[in-house]
């Protein structure tokens, strides 16, 4: 995925207000995690995110990812 689609911008916004889990998947693996913010570093936009279970942060650089989704309650 080269970059999000500006309502895919707008339904991430949301998640992060509302801190709803988003699934990502990168190179074939599968995150579910709950966005924190979108920051840019060297250039490149990414989401801080944290491990809804065990509380590990992650940064996922958007352009990595292969699939976002706002995950449904």
């Amino acid at each position: 995925m080269a970059e999000l689609s500006p309502a895919q911008y707008d339904a991430l916004e949301r998640a992060i207000i509302d801190r709803r889990r988003i699934s990502v998947v990168r190179r074939g693996t599968e995150f579910v995690v709950v966005p924190l913010r979108l920051f840019v570093r060297n250039g490149m936009e990414a989401i801080e995110a944290r491990h809804p279970t065990t509380g590990d942060d992650l940064t996922l650089m958007i352009h990595e990812l292969d699939e976002v989704e706002i995950v449904s309650w």
